[in-house]
Formats: structure tokens, C-alpha cells, sequence
């Protein structure tokens, strides 16, 4: 169920960048850059995790692992691509540039 969810977020915040990117313009720039250095660090991240034990020791664990950390990613760009104020907003509270 975890990954059906995942899969139907990822869609909506796909829909959702095209939209931005179609508009073009410096926003469009803006948030190319942030989807391709996001997607980068988010793999980065898992494959580190991976190697370091953090995922589980079976190919179930190492799953789910892999879909809840994707989630939070996906989850925050729904939020922030729709204009939730509480998704623009760092963990630390700080505004965003």
C-alpha cells in the first residue's frame, strides 16, 4: 500500500512540476535545478544508507526503508508545489530563499 501511495503522489507533484516548467522563466530554472539536485542527494543518501546497514538486513525492510525515505521528499514537494505554507517552511523554522 505504501508504494501504490507513493506512486500516486510521485504522479501529482510530476503533473505539478510541468506545470511550473511549461511556464518557464526563472522559477522554471529555479525549480529544475532543485528537482535534479534533490533526486541526486536523495539517491546519494539511500545508496549510503544501503551500505551502512540502515535499511534492514532483509529485502523487506530494505523496501520499505526505501519507499519512507522517497516519501518525505515526495510528500514536502506535494506540499510545497500546491502552496501549503507549513511545507515552505526549513525544519529549523528559517524562511526560505
Amino acid at each position: 500500500m505504501d508504494a501504490w501511495a507513493l506512486a500516486a503522489e510521485s504522479n501529482m507533484v510530476i503533473a505539478m512540476r510541468i506545470g511550473s516548467l511549461a511556464q518557464g522563466g526563472p522559477a522554471a530554472v529555479r525549480e529544475a535545478e532543485r528537482m535534479v539536485t534533490e533526486k541526486v542527494a536523495a539517491n546519494i543518501q539511500l545508496g549510503c544508507d544501503l551500505l551502512n546497514g540502515k535499511l534492514g538486513s532483509n529485502p523487506e525492510a530494505i523496501v520499505s526503508a526505501s519507499i519512507a525515505h522517497y516519501s518525505k521528499s515526495v510528500v514536502a514537494n506535494r506540499k510545497r508545489l500546491s502552496g501549503t505554507r507549513a511545507a515552505q517552511m526549513p525544519e529549523n523554522g528559517a524562511e526560505r530563499e
